[in-house]
């Protein structure tokens, strides 16, 4: 029995990037990792967060066990003293990051009654204002460059084309665009539209723009998988260039980003979120509206869909000849 504890262990450990429970945590007993693995496997349900969080709590742990602290003994000093260290080599959101983790791991041993009290819940972090997002984003010009670029005649330039067309005129995340199945490409009275899984478990259907529109029929049709509701959209191919039965990896679609930008004579910074705020940027500039903006990319507040609207980014020569000195 404990040998299968033991293993199923090492399995949850490995899905977040550990290999084994932090030195601190095993030494506080078996309850303690048990709710440390429950932290991450039932309260946190994106798979990057939950690496990236496995990661900051690691390496808080091993800054306290270098120093003879145990998870009973971490007061907020120790808290404190790790993030200003952190903030002096870390950018900013990164430091904010990793104390959301250890604030919300203690909360959750503290339910757990596993620590008597949150060491972090009064330590603030550096503070960071963003006002407009870092983004690159192409012109208009630019992203029909590149689409029309791609060449249609092979059923990889069909795909990748559609899938970076989906990406434009949907705002689509490059994660929820790879998690799409054929059966997310579907027809809604007399429009096609698309369904995408967005963070969070949220199921988000987007009307399809005529452009994605024909950019899927012609991929979808070269592909052959139309019947194949149930499997990916987007495949990944073998060495012979041929599709496979598994989807394409994000990794996959910023190189191939990469790469077509890259011949296209594109900014070498274009990556998978450049077609996000792309997309945006195109909409408002022809007279959309953020909060529609908002709905269309699925997010939870108009201040992250404004992060991403590059419309009053140029400033002309107009406006700095107004300095009348």
């Amino acid at each position: 029995m404990k040998e299968d504890r033991a293993l199923a262990t090492r399995k949850y450990l490995a899905r977040i990037g550990l290999e084994a429970l932090p030195a601190i945590v095993a030494q506080a007993g078996e309850r303690a990792g048990r709710r440390f693995i429950e932290f991450f496997t039932a309260n946190i349900r994106n798979r990057n967060t939950r690496i990236a969080y496995a990661r900051a709590i690691a390496n808080f742990f091993d800054y306290c066990d270098e120093r003879g602290l145990r998870l009973s003994t971490i007061e907020p000093v120790a808290v404190a003293a790790y993030i200003e260290n952190l903030a002096a080599v870390r950018s900013a959101p990164t430091v904010k990051q990793n104390l959301a983790a250890i604030r919300m791991l203690f909360d959750w041993l503290v339910v757990g009654q596993v620590v008597p009290f949150n060491p972090a819940s009064a330590v603030r972090g550096p503070r960071h204002v963003v006002k407009r997002g870092k983004t690159p984003v192409l012109t208009a010009d630019q992203a029909r460059k590149l689409l029309d670029s791609i060449d249609t005649e092979t059923v990889v330039g069909l795909r990748d084309r559609a899938l970076i067309g989906v990406m434009v005129y949907s705002f689509a995340r490059v994660g929820a665009v790879v998690a799409m199945r054929v059966e997310d490409y579907f027809q809604s009275g007399k429009r096609w539209q698309v369904r995408l899984h967005e963070k969070g478990g949220k199921r988000h259907e987007v009307p399809c723009h005529h452009n994605a529109e024909a950019y899927l029929d012609a991929y979808i049709e070269a592909a052959g998988i139309g019947r194949d509701k149930k499997s990916p959209l987007f495949r990944s191919v073998d060495r012979q260039r041929r599709l496979t039965d598994r989807p394409v990896h994000r990794i996959d679609v910023l190189r191939m980003i990469k790469r077509r930008a890259r011949a296209a004579g594109l900014p070498e910074s274009t990556c998978c979120h450049t077609f996000r705020a792309t997309g945006i940027t195109a909409y408002l500039e022809n007279g959309g509206t953020i909060e529609n903006a908002q709905a269309i990319a699925a997010h939870e507040s108009p201040r992250t869909t404004k992060l991403y609207d590059h419309t009053s980014d140029e400033i002309t020569l107009d406006e700095v000849e107004r300095i009348a000195i």
